[in-house]
């Protein structure tokens, strides 16, 4: 089980995990918590969805032909389609990511934890995973929606395995790992390096000082991940998936000039180990040693 914040999120972060996971025959679930209603519109023949109110409708859209993409059949949004609404994000003075300082009464950011994370814990009782994958506690990137997931990720896994909690919304289910997602500080500074190399300038890679010793912003260091999964053999089901968010995903993003790259370091998706059962070690199935 996945919770992911927005439509998208699922296909750049963990589109080749979901991939494999569905081909050896596992069963996926996808809970996206909000439907999007406040991204970016990158595509201009899109850009009126914006004003016309139909940017949730489309994304869910893109969401069905991504998992269509993906092969994945179960997914789901939290407590039903527009049950809470994308939070938005805003900027503060160092370019982080902060929330709006007015955000909607409705928004994913202002949902009642216990309220939302009962939502969770029913389609975890329900589907009975056996690893559930989100954010870490900063949201991947500091988006609130990504925090507000990580919170109500890890309120439910806890509720859900207490018998005498909430018994209407199903038989208690222990999940036997807990993972973060993770983004490794060696291939962040590869991909800006060849992004630098290729003569890529943008404010987001301009951002980056590979001279310092600190991980760049949204990586870890490698040494905290606790398992790789191999997505080279699902590139292009990640890549279709990806090119299914057109609204949100240019066309001409740097990635997809990694489309023809070798196996290797930058086609891995990294998560931390965060509770449960442990690794034995480095590992490359999210179902090692369970």
């Amino acid at each position: 089980m996945l919770v992911h914040a927005h439509p998208d999120d699922e296909s750049s972060s963990t589109g080749a995990t979901m991939a494999r996971y569905a081909a050896e025959g596992a069963a996926v679930t996808l809970v996206t918590c909000t439907l999007g209603e406040l991204g970016e519109i990158v595509a201009p023949d899109l850009a009126h969805l914006a004003t016309d109110g139909g940017l949730a409708e489309h994304r869910l859209g893109e969401l069905k032909a991504a998992m269509s993409e993906l092969g994945v059949t179960d997914f789901v949004r939290l407590g039903g389609d527009g049950r809470w609404r994308d939070s938005g994000m805003a900027y503060d003075e160092q370019r982080g990511v902060v929330p709006m300082p007015d955000t909607h009464e409705g928004s994913f950011w202002r949902a009642d934890l216990l309220e939302a994370a009962n939502e969770l814990v029913t389609l975890i009782r329900d589907r009975r995973p056996q690893v559930l994958i989100t954010y870490d506690e900063r949201g991947h990137y500091g988006h609130p929606d990504h925090i507000q997931a990580h919170r109500v990720a890890m309120y439910a896994a806890s509720l859900a395995a207490v018998p005498s909690h909430r018994r209407d919304l199903g038989e208690a289910w222990q999940i036997d790992r807990i993972l973060w997602i993770a983004m490794s500080e060696k291939m962040i500074r590869t991909v800006i390096q060849q992004a630098r190399d290729a003569g890529e300038s943008n404010e987001f890679f301009d951002s980056f000082d590979l001279d310092s010793d600190e991980p760049p912003m949204m990586s870890v260091r490698d040494s905290d991940i606790a398992v790789r999964v191999d997505g080279y053999p699902y590139a292009a089901q990640r890549f279709a998936a990806l090119r299914s968010h057109k609204s949100q995903i240019r066309a001409d993003e740097f990635f997809f000039r990694l489309e023809g790259a070798p196996p290797g370091l930058v086609w891995q998706e990294c998560y931390r180990f965060a509770g449960g059962t442990p690794f034995d070690g480095p590992a490359d199935d999210l179902f090692a040693g369970l």
